[in-house]
């Protein structure tokens, strides 16, 4: 760390801070962050508020978008934001609320960022946030001891992973963990399904359409990924608990099952981020020997292997000039290793030496990320949220439930109607 910090003094040093009010030597953020995350941004922060002597003053709330909303209306923006998502920092820049950060970061310091996450980080043509951390999605979690004590086979095409799903349950066992419970959140993870398997049934540009409500959720397409979500967590052979247990399994505790003696599932879908959740509840296993993950297999094979991800986002709200040293710092490379290191996040900073990875799972992931001949955002953080975080994460706990699905789109479809027409998509 000693060796970081001394490379991110260097380019603290050269950060201009000429123009700083004596009197304003501090920078507001606000971000969703608690527990782990917080703690490895506090050690971000570390090198700047010693190189600087900028005190960077912290607000985490899991309601920040309401509170943004607020503090906007009422004229008291913090200097920075930390946002889960393009959706919202389209909607601030609408607003007008949000920065250039063109006008911010060097040409240098943009170049390390590949032209699809610069237009993901832009509205209008304009960058108003820069993308410090990222999770790839598209991933199945297994144990390759339990695999190799059964003698299973990683599959690399749908067929096979269906095909080795049905072979476990004729051996008496269960193939999946799933877990949709997550508070007010409940749900989320059975959208992740649902636009993974959109982008290998339909393809991208289909994709694109239906998260802009180009086309209806009841389209044929969307039919289809639902139905083919559903021949997984419908099925109480497939699922460990079967519905009521997808529906009442916290996503956090659901891989769980996956290190029982005997196991009580073999496959978790899930983002890299559970990786952090694996080794909290099941100390002392070891990556890529108790623990690994393959990508989610292709079921179009024009389609190839999509890459679905997430990722946090920085968008400046007042710009000041210990607002700009705190945005150049984090869209650095020197900064982003420190993030990744400590948090297990990934980097789309291409600058970023990934032997900085906690291990070579982590390297592997960030390589697919990387890699990915096709990148899409998680579809439903792009919709509106009275869509994307309402109706679409009721309607999967409505359709593993046993709803009928044409129900379950039909009202998904009323509330994007309202929701895109009321002006509350993105552009």
């Amino acid at each position: 760390m000693r060796k970081v910090s001394q490379l991110l003094l260097a380019f603290l040093l050269s950060v201009s801070l000429a123009h700083a009010a004596a009197a304003q030597r501090t920078v507001t953020v606000m971000g969703t962050w608690t527990g782990q995350e917080l703690e490895a941004f506090n050690k971000v922060l570390e090198p700047f508020e010693l190189a600087t002597g900028i005190d960077v003053q912290f607000t985490g709330t899991r309601d920040l978008a309401a509170i943004l909303t607020t503090r906007v209306q009422a004229g008291n923006p913090p200097d920075i934001a930390l946002l889960p998502n393009p959706g919202m920092m389209m909607e601030l820049a609408r607003e007008g609320a949000l920065v250039d950060l063109g006008q911010v970061l060097s040409p240098e310091q943009l170049a390390d960022y590949s032209k699809a996450w610069i237009d993901l980080g832009s509205y209008n043509g304009k960058l108003y946030a820069v993308f410090i951390s990222a999770d790839l999605k598209s991933l199945v979690w297994y144990n390759p001891k339990a695999f190799a004590a059964k003698g299973y086979q990683v599959p690399t095409t749908w067929d096979e992973m269906i095909a080795l799903s049905d072979r476990i349950v004729a051996e008496g066992g269960t193939p999946w963990a799933i877990g949709l419970e997550s508070g007010a959140a409940s749900g989320w993870p059975g959208t992740d399904w649902i636009e993974d398997i959109m982008l290998r049934t339909a393809g991208p540009d289909v994709y694109d359409q239906w998260v802009a409500h180009d086309i209806p959720w009841t389209h044929p397409a969307v039919r289809n990924a639902f139905e083919i979500f559903g021949q997984i967590a419908r099925n109480p052979r497939y699922v460990y608990g079967g519905s009521v247990g997808a529906l009442t399994t916290n996503f956090g505790e659901s891989p769980n099952a996956l290190f029982t003696d005997p196991p009580r599932a073999y496959m978790h879908r899930q983002a890299t981020f559970i990786q952090s959740f694996i080794l909290d509840n099941n100390p002392g296993l070891v990556a890529g020997e108790d623990y690994s993950f393959f990508p989610l297999p292709p079921i179009n094979e024009e389609y190839g292997v999509p890459a679905l991800g997430a990722a946090d986002m920085l968008g400046m709200m007042r710009d000041t000039p210990e607002a700009r040293a705190l945005v150049r710092y984090l869209a650095s490379p020197g900064a982003q290793q420190i993030w990744a290191a400590e948090s297990g996040k990934l980097s789309v900073n291409r600058r970023v030496n990934p032997s900085i990875y906690a291990n070579d799972l982590v390297r592997q992931a960030a390589d697919i990320l990387v890699n990915a001949t096709v990148f899409r955002f998680d579809g439903s953080d792009l919709m509106p949220s009275a869509v994307g975080a309402g109706a679409f994460w009721q309607g999967v706990l409505d359709y593993v439930g046993g709803a009928d699905l044409d129900d379950v789109l039909e009202m998904i479809e009323a509330a994007a109607d309202d929701a895109y027409e009321s002006g509350a998509a993105t552009d």
